[in-house]
């Protein structure tokens, strides 16, 4: 019996599922918006879910946890700078997962992850967190 088993392998070892799922993080991070097969949308979700909570908590703890698990230090700066405050009053619910149709080769469901009330400007853009941080320090002062 699968008693306690949450997540899908997705026909992986626990390496390569632990990596898959960092890249995809960190680039739902960069990009706010990322295409990818239905399945590992859905395991997208949760994961990317997680980090973003550890990103609302802001201590030196959870920026550690938050870059041990990420392991972009670019996404993670984004996602305590900017991020955080994005979604301090949001009670969980940070990703959105639409289905996409399917992809050509192989049929395979596709499904687009999107973060709530996301930047548009941020998709494709890796300059998006230099400036907004550089941004949010100028209103501060």
């Amino acid at each position: 019996m699968k008693h306690r088993i949450k997540q899908n392998k997705l026909q992986r070892n626990e390496g390569h599922r632990t990596s898959l799922l960092a890249n995809l993080t960190a680039s739902l991070i960069e990009h706010e918006q990322i295409t990818t097969t239905l399945p590992k949308a859905r395991e997208l979700k949760a994961y990317a879910d997680k980090i973003i909570t550890l990103g609302k908590k802001g201590d030196l703890s959870a920026r550690r946890s938050a870059l041990s698990k990420v392991r972009d230090e670019s996404a993670v700066k984004k996602l305590f700078d900017i991020l955080a405050n994005r979604y301090k009053t949001r009670n969980g619910g940070y990703t959105r997962v639409l289905k996409f149709g399917f992809r050509k080769g192989d049929s395979a469901p596709m499904a687009v992850v999107e973060l709530i009330d996301r930047d548009v400007n941020a998709k494709g853009n890796k300059d998006i967190i230099r400036v907004k941080a550089e941004r949010q320090n100028v209103q501060a002062q």
